[in-house]
C-alpha cells in the first residue's frame, strides 16, 4: 500500500513538473512572440489582410530651352479588380468588356485568376472610365495614373524617345534621364478579409507619389520645326535611305535642333518598324564624309605649316598614289591654282598632296585631337564612335583617300563637333543637349554649362580656314548654300557608300557642313543625306539648299543683324561642271542591268522597241561624252535558241559580272579580285547557254571622287 502511494505521488510530481514545463514553454513562447516577434507578425498579418494598389508618380516634363513643353504627363484612369470580391464573374466580365472595349474572354480570365489584385486595363480614355464607373461592380475600381503626351507629334522624336506600359523610359531622353523624370511612386492600402470583403474599422491609407523632375533641353522648338520642314522636303524630293540635320551653337556646344528621317510618333511607336525608332542616326550612323572632311585636312595642314593659302598646286585632273590613279571630280583638272583655290574648287589632287605632305603621324594627331577617335559624350543613348584604319597599318594610299574624306568613317555628331571647333577659334567643345534639371515647381536643381575639351588649332589657323571656307560658298562649290544678308562658310561633300568593304556604284552620301553668318558664326549646321534618289546626288544640290533655308530662318528668328554682303553669281543655278564620261558598252545586257550601269555612270537612258535584251545602243560603248548625255537603247526579245551573246564585262565587279551572266544563263569563272579587265569570250560572241565565261579581275583601278 505504501509502495503504491509513493508511486502515485511520483507520477503526480512528474505530471506536475511536465505541466509546469509545458506552461513555462508556452509562457516563454508567448513572450517571444509578443515582445520579440510581435512587430514582424503584426506587419505580416496586416499584409495578408491588405491590398496595395500602386499609384504612379507624375513623370516630369521635357521642355525646350524657352520653357515650351515638348512632353508632359496627363492624368488618366486605369481599371483594376480584386478577383475574390467580384460577384457573377461571367456576367460582369461581359459588362466590363463592353465598357472598356476589351475581349470578354480576356476579362473573364483576369477575374478568375487566383490572385488578390489584377489590372484590367491601363490608361483608359475618359468615356470608358465613365462607363465602367457607372456599372458599380463590387471589387472593380479605378485609380489615377499618368499618360505621356507628346505635344508636337513626331517633333524631335529620336531625341525625346518614348516610355513603355509601366511609364518607364525606353529610348531617347525618356531613357537616358529616366531616373530624374520618374519620381517616387505612391500607393493605396486597403484592408479586406480573406475573401476580399470589407471589414469593420478597416485600414485605408493613401501614400501620395512624389512627382518627377523636369528636363530643360538646349533644343529650340522653333528651330527644330525649321529642321523638320527641310527634312520633309528632302524626303519628298529624294526618297533617301536616311537624312540627318543638326544645328549647333559653335560658341557654346549647345544643340539647337536635331532631326532624322525616317521618323516616328513617340505616342504610337508600336506602329513603326523597330529599325526606325531603336537608334538615332545623328549619333550612331557611321559614314564616309567625303569632301566635308577636307575641313579637318585643311585645319591640320594649316596648323602644322604644311601648307599656306598662297601655295600653288597643279591639278592635271588626276594624281597617282602607289599603284592607283585618283581622278579629280572636275574632268581635265583645275590646272594651276593656289591652296585657297584648291579649297574653293574642292580639288581632290590638291588635298591629297596636302595630306601626303602632312604625313600619317601628324594627320592622325589632329584627327584624334578633333575627337574623331572617340565618342563625343553627348547625353543620348546609343552613341557610336567613328571608324579608322589603325595607325600602324596606314599606307600612303590610305592617307590620300582620307585627305578627301574616304577610308575613314565618322558619325554626324562627331563631324559637326569637330568642324565647329574651327568656327570657335580652334576650341573643341563637348556637345550639350540638356540645359538644366528642375523640380516640379521649376526650381533649378542642376545646370549644365559650356564644357571645353581642348584647343585643337590656334585661333589664327581657325580664322584663316574660316576665310577659305567662306570663299567656298562665295565663289566655289558651295554657292547654293549662300545665306542672303549673312553669307556662309562651309564645305560640300559627295561620297560613295561602302558596303562589305567595297564602294557601291550609284549609292552616295550627299552632305553640307556650314556656318552662318560667315564673319561671326552663330550657328553650325550639318545636313547629311544617305543614298538620295532623284535628279542629283551632289551635296551642293541635295544638302546645301536645305542648309541655306534653315540658316536663313534661324538667323532671322534669333534676330541676328544682317550684313551687306555681295551675293555669289547665280547661286541657285550653280551646277556641277559636267565631266567627260566613256559610255559603257551594254549591248547584250538585260535591259534592267543596262539601265542601272548607264545611270550609275551619270547618263540618261531612253529605250526603244520591246523586249528584255539590249540589241544596240547610241552612242556606242567607248564613246567620250559629257555627263548627263542621253544613251538610246534598242531592245529585242531574249533569244529562245540555245546560243547567247556574251556581254562586255569590263569594269564590273565579280558580284556584278556573276549576276549579269547568271541572268543570261551563263556561268562566271573569275580569276583575281577587283574589277574585270579582260574576258576569254569576246563581247558579242555567241556561246551555248550554260557555258562558263573566264574573266580576269584586277584590284588596280581608276577612282573618281566627287566634291
Amino acid at each position: 500500500m505504501q509502495t503504491t502511494n509513493i508511486m502515485i505521488r511520483k507520477r503526480i510530481t512528474v505530471l506536475f513538473l511536465t505541466a509546469a514545463a509545458v506552461f513555462l514553454f508556452l509562457v516563454l513562447r508567448l513572450g517571444w512572440l509578443q515582445l520579440v516577434e510581435g512587430d514582424r507578425l503584426r506587419a505580416e498579418a496586416l499584409g495578408i489582410r491588405t491590398r496595395d494598389v500602386p499609384v504612379e508618380a507624375k513623370r516630369g516634363a521635357i521642355l525646350d530651352r524657352n520653357g515650351n513643353e515638348l512632353v508632359s504627363s496627363v492624368s488618366v484612369d486605369s481599371a483594376y479588380a480584386f478577383p475574390p470580391q467580384v460577384p457573377d464573374k461571367r456576367e460582369n466580365a461581359d459588362r466590363i468588356a463592353g465598357a472598356l472595349g476589351m475581349d470578354k474572354e480576356d476579362v473573364y480570365k483576369k477575374l478568375t485568376q487566383n490572385v488578390g489584385f489584377v489590372w484590367l486595363k491601363r490608361r483608359i480614355d475618359y468615356e470608358s472610365s465613365q462607363k465602367l464607373k457607372a456599372l458599380k461592380i463590387d471589387g472593380v475600381e479605378l485609380v489615377e495614373e499618368n499618360k505621356r503626351f507628346y505635344r508636337q507629334d513626331n517633333l524631335a522624336a529620336h531625341l525625346l524617345g518614348f516610355v513603355g506600359d509601366d511609364n518607364q523610359g525606353l529610348t531617347g531622353f525618356e531613357s537616358a534621364y529616366d531616373k530624374e523624370l520618374t519620381g517616387i511612386p505612391g500607393r493605396i492600402v486597403i484592408e479586406k478579409d480573406a475573401v476580399g470583403r470589407s471589414i469593420p474599422e478597416a485600414v485605408h491609407k493613401y501614400v501620395p507619389p512624389v512627382p518627377g523632375n523636369n528636363l530643360v533641353l538646349t533644343i529650340d522648338q522653333t528651330i527644330q520645326f525649321f529642321v523638320e520642314r527641310e527634312l520633309d522636303k528632302i524626303t519628298e524630293s529624294y526618297h533617301p535611305k536616311l537624312a540627318v540635320m543638326i544645328v549647333m551653337n559653335p560658341k557654346t556646344g549647345e544643340i539647337l535642333a536635331m532631326g532624322n528621317r525616317p521618323t516616328f510618333n513617340p505616342a504610337e511607336w508600336q506602329r513603326y518598324p523597330q529599325s526606325v525608332w531603336d537608334h538615332n542616326p545623328s549619333v550612331c550612323y557611321n559614314y564616309e564624309p567625303g569632301s566635308t572632311f577636307k575641313i579637318i585636312t585643311a585645319a591640320s595642314a594649316l596648323e602644322e605649316g604644311a601648307v599656306r593659302p598662297s601655295d600653288t598646286f597643279n591639278d592635271p585632273g588626276f594624281i597617282k598614289v602607289a599603284d592607283r590613279t585618283i581622278r579629280c571630280w572636275y574632268d581635265g583638272g583645275h590646272g594651276l591654282q593656289t591652296f585657297e583655290e584648291v579649297c574653293q574648287n574642292s580639288c581632290n589632287p590638291g588635298f591629297i598632296t596636302v595630306g601626303l605632305r602632312l604625313g600619317k603621324d601628324k594627320f592622325y594627331k589632329y584627327i584624334n585631337a578633333f575627337g574623331l577617335d572617340q565618342k563625343t559624350g553627348i547625353s543620348l543613348p546609343g552613341e557610336e564612335v567613328g571608324l579608322q584604319i589603325p595607325l600602324d597599318e596606314v599606307t600612303d594610299l590610305n592617307i590620300a583617300t582620307m585627305s578627301i574624306g574616304q577610308s575613314i568613317a565618322v558619325t554626324p555628331i562627331q563631324l559637326i563637333c569637330a568642324a565647329s571647333a574651327v568656327a570657335n577659334g580652334g576650341v573643341l567643345l563637348k556637345p550639350r543637349l540638356v540645359k538644366a534639371i528642375t523640380d516640379p515647381e521649376g526650381k533649378v536643381l542642376q545646370e549644365f554649362n559650356t564644357e571645353p575639351v581642348r584647343q585643337v588649332i590656334s585661333k589664327d589657323s581657325a580664322q584663316t580656314l574660316m576665310r577659305l571656307l567662306t570663299n567656298v560658298v562665295q565663289k566655289g562649290t558651295g554657292r547654293n548654300a549662300f545665306v542672303d544678308g549673312y553669307g556662309a562658310a562651309g564645305k560640300t561633300g559627295t561620297a560613295q557608300v561602302v558596303e562589305q568593304g567595297r564602294y557601291v556604284d550609284g549609292k552616295y552620301v550627299a552632305s553640307f557642313m556650314g556656318f552662318a553668318p560667315a564673319d561671326d558664326p552663330e550657328i553650325a549646321t550639318l545636313v547629311m543625306v544617305a543614298e538620295p534618289n532623284g535628279p542629283s546626288y551632289f551635296g551642293s544640290q541635295v544638302a546645301a539648299p536645305a542648309f541655306k533655308a534653315v540658316a536663313l530662318d534661324t538667323l532671322h528668328y534669333l534676330k541676328v543683324p544682317e550684313r551687306t554682303i555681295e551675293k555669289p553669281k547665280d547661286p541657285f543655278m550653280f551646277e556641277e561642271p559636267k565631266s567627260r564620261i566613256i559610255v559603257p558598252n551594254v549591248v547584250n545586257y538585260p535591259v534592267e542591268a543596262a539601265q542601272r550601269v548607264l545611270k550609275n555612270a551619270g547618263l540618261v537612258v531612253q529605250t526603244r522597241g520591246q523586249g528584255g535584251i539590249v540589241s544596240s545602243q547610241v552612242p556606242k560603248g567607248g564613246v567620250d561624252v559629257l555627263s548627263g548625255a542621253t544613251v538610246i537603247l534598242e531592245l529585242q526579245e531574249a533569244s529562245t535558241s540555245n546560243e547567247v551573246a556574251v556581254p562586255d564585262l569590263k569594269g564590273l565587279t565579280i558580284k556584278e559580272a556573276g549576276s549579269l551572266l547568271e541572268n543570261l544563263g551563263l556561268v562566271l569563272s573569275p580569276a583575281g579580285t577587283g574589277v574585270a579587265i579582260g574576258q576569254q569570250a569576246p563581247p558579242g560572241s555567241k556561246v551555248a547557254r550554260g557555258s562558263t565565261i573566264n574573266v580576269e579581275f584586277s584590284e588596280s583601278f581608276v577612282q573618281t571622287l566627287h566634291d
